[in-house]
């Protein structure tokens, strides 16, 4: 089983609680939207599931691991195994393109060689790659300033196609696109977990593009499951 939640709650700092006794289980190249209103829990839980978020209760287990009985560098290494697509990619604005996709390599290529990336890009060809995939190939060498909103959330994705992780978590990803768009990009991620036995979380608004995507599809509100 890839992901594994038991009775796992969360609270902010600000006093929220985001996740309540939450159960969840998602196996190996499993395709799952979680859908739900604002403030339903959605992206806490992805956070959690990401390892960005320790639970305050519960049991959690991520690719056979349970990341907080880990060392920090154990968990380091798990979280290179997991992708994680923000809905506002935080991209500088005066990167490049060809830097922001490659960045999604970090976790694995270590502090030297990263630092090489940032004045050198070591792999053009994987980078265009993975734009081509999102119809973004022209854009390769422009700054993710000159790129509209949809545009920076398709190089956010682009980044973790990149990476190539074997869970893929994705937070409102198409949000900024149009309907078509949003469509043809959702596709390409679902093509993507198939290809690559990866497993896939994305959570959406759309009712309807979860629908046309995903098998399988959990609600969310309150921080529960329905």
């Amino acid at each position: 089983m890839t992901l594994h939640l038991t009775r796992v709650s969360l609270t902010h700092a600000n006093g929220v609680q985001a996740l309540r006794s939450l159960d969840l289980h998602i196996e190996a190249g499993e395709q799952v939207a979680i859908i739900g209103p604002s403030g339903a829990g959605k992206s806490s839980l992805l956070n959690v599931l990401a390892t960005g978020l320790r639970p305050g209760n519960g049991e959690l287990q991520v690719l056979g691991e349970q990341p907080w009985h880990l060392s920090a560098r154990q968990r380091q290494r798990l979280r290179a195994r997991i992708g994680l697509v923000h809905q506002a990619p935080p991209l500088p604005p005066r990167q490049r393109v060809i830097t922001a996709v490659l960045a999604g390599k970090i976790g694995q290529w270590g502090l030297a060689k990263s630092l090489i990336n940032l004045l050198h890009p070591l792999d053009v060809p994987g980078a265009r790659a993975a734009l081509t995939r999102l119809d973004l190939h022209d854009k390769l060498f422009a700054q993710c300033q000159q790129l509209s909103g949809g545009q920076l959330q398709r190089v956010g994705i682009a980044r973790v196609l990149y990476q190539a992780p074997e869970v893929l978590l994705a937070d409102e990803p198409v949000s900024a696109m149009d309907p078509v768009l949003a469509g043809h990009t959702l596709k390409v991620l679902c093509q993507h977990a198939r290809e690559h036995a990866v497993t896939l979380v994305a959570s959406l608004h759309a009712v309807d593009l979860a629908l046309a995507h995903f098998s399988r599809i959990i609600g969310l509100r309150d921080g529960q499951i329905l």
